[in-house]
């Protein structure tokens, strides 16, 4: 065990608390960009008057542009420095927001959010390695870590209740706007308070894998994307094939170059990092498992406003906004492969809350959603802080980035997979003679005159979530047990102060 003049020579004092919050800075404005747009979307259209394929591209470029570019960016950053490529990151979501709140055209403002990806998929990794440089005492690395999860989650919930607010007073591009003081605000603390960091010895920049990186993760996202909105089609199939068959070249590559986009040293199985990544990948899964039902059951089952069912999303951060802190505290005491284990229970408990729901159960959906979040949570912040502690410094960043990258794909996935199982049991319920456009979706079915089919939909929909929430309770279970075989001994010499070797990061000015 360390000594106490040691350990106290790695603590954290108050510059780098006040660097930290400003790094929050551009986590809560990236996260929150994720879902500005769900209320701005109808102002949107008739301003910009967008085709269909263009409204979804308006909607889905800036995931798509974040998930594919995270890997080399996170490499990057360990190349040129963290705090040079987030300061990058900072200016063009700036340029890029004030381009979106002012497009005069549709194709002017899908360009805009795909730069706004660009920006996000520096900003992401690089305060996360950030964070792993400046936090070198795992008690407060455990804490920071804590806060950057919970404001992640957030944040994702701000977005939709702050761009609600906005529009009922200011035109649509506003929601863009707010990006642009955070974004200056960043560019003149982070200079003074955020010391750089990056590899000292990075090697050659494999260019080739930066195509390769983006081949595997793209078609993957999108085939999932697509097949959790339209169901499934066997051109979602081929994307998603196709990303898996270059994913596979992609990790040939990186196991066979000296110098590769994503270190070797990362996997070695003393670390625990691959499992990390695992586990963090389920953790998405089931967070945005449930959103993909709690939200449509808001609006369409209960026949709320957007902007009621926004407020009411909310509601379940105040729980969650505690589970993070409650679990850096309970794996100090307890060998954390069981508090994220427990984690894991905690939240397939929330998706058999979610399993009891009826077409009437606002408080249960509530509660279910909020011990779900409060699971995912606990798990999110513990194997990320797993995760960075176990890789060396110098690539704090490529760390960063596919913990990033995992949740992308986690979060595709548990869209369409859940998505996918209450589909097909809504379509099974409904009766034959419905209208074709009822049948494939319960917003169609409640948007019509006829309000018995509109009830019939809405016991489908409910019942379909049931089995959804079935499904995921067995999922997180599994998780549970995995998470205390494939972390308990990384997790122990994690807790004996056992540091993992590599070169540590360069200072600079």
């Amino acid at each position: 065990m360390p000594n106490s003049k040691s350990t106290s020579a790695l603590r954290a004092g108050r510059k780098e608390w006040v660097a930290f919050t400003v790094l929050l800075l551009p986590l809560l404005l990236v996260s929150m960009d994720v879902s500005v747009l769900y209320f701005a979307l109808p102002s949107i259209s008739r301003e910009l008057d967008p085709t269909a394929t263009q409204q979804l591209w308006i909607i889905d470029v800036y995931a798509f542009a974040l998930a594919g570019l995270l890997i080399t960016m996170g490499s990057l950053g360990d190349r040129i420095g963290r705090r040079r490529l987030l300061l990058f990151g900072a200016a063009a979501f700036g340029v890029a927001s004030v381009t979106a709140a002012y497009a005069t055209s549709a194709d002017l403002l899908i360009a805009a959010r795909a730069l706004l990806g660009v920006g996000g998929a520096t900003l992401m990794p690089s305060t996360m390695g950030l964070v792993r440089t400046m936090f070198r005492d795992d008690r407060q690395r455990g804490q920071a870590i804590g806060i950057w999860s919970a404001a992640m989650t957030g944040g994702i919930a701000l977005g939709s209740v702050l761009s609600g607010i906005m529009l009922e007073h200011l035109w649509w591009g506003s929601v863009f706007l707010i990006n642009v003081p955070a974004m200056a605000l960043l560019l003149v603390l982070a200079p003074v308070l955020v010391p750089e960091s990056k590899d000292p010895a990075p090697g050659k920049f494999d260019v080739l894998s930066v195509p390769l990186s983006m081949g595997a993760v793209l078609p993957v996202v999108y085939g999932l994307k697509e097949y959790a909105a339209d169901g499934f089609a066997w051109s979602y199939a081929a994307c998603v094939a196709a990303g898996l068959v270059l994913g596979a070249v992609f990790v040939r590559r990186q196991f066979t170059r000296s110098s590769a986009l994503i270190s070797r040293q990362l996997f070695r199985p003393e670390r625990g990092f691959g499992a990390a990544i695992s586990l963090n990948t389920i953790a998405a899964f089931g967070l945005m498992g449930s959103a993909y039902f709690t939200t449509q059951y808001l609006q369409s089952v209960l026949d709320m406003s957007t902007m009621r069912a926004a407020l009411w999303s909310v509601a379940p951060s105040l729980a969650i906004g505690g589970a993070a802190p409650a679990a850096s505290a309970a794996s100090r005491k307890v060998n954390r492969a069981y508090v994220i284990a427990t984690g894991f229970a905690v939240a397939a408990a929330g998706y058999v809350l979610l399993a009891l729901t009826g077409t009437d159960s606002l408080w249960l959906v509530l509660a279910g959603t909020a011990v779900i979040g409060s699971g995912i949570v606990t798990v999110m912040a513990l194997v990320s802080d797993m995760a960075l502690a176990s890789a060396p410094v110098a690539k704090a960043g490529s760390a960063a980035s596919l913990l990033e990258t995992g949740q992308e794909f986690g979060g595709a996935l548990g869209m369409a997979l859940l998505g996918s199982i209450g589909t097909a049991v809504y379509r099974s319920d409904m009766p034959a003679s419905a209208p074709a456009a009822a049948r494939r979706t319960l917003g169609a079915a409640v948007g019509g005159a006829d309000h018995a089919l509109a009830d019939l939909a809405r016991d489908a929909f409910v019942h379909g979530m049931r089995y959804a929430a079935a499904g995921a309770t067995l999922v997180l279970a599994i998780a549970a047990v995995l998470a205390v075989g494939l972390l308990r001994g990384p997790a122990r010499a994690a807790d004996a102060g056992v540091a993992a070797p590599g070169p540590v990061a360069q200072p600079a000015a």
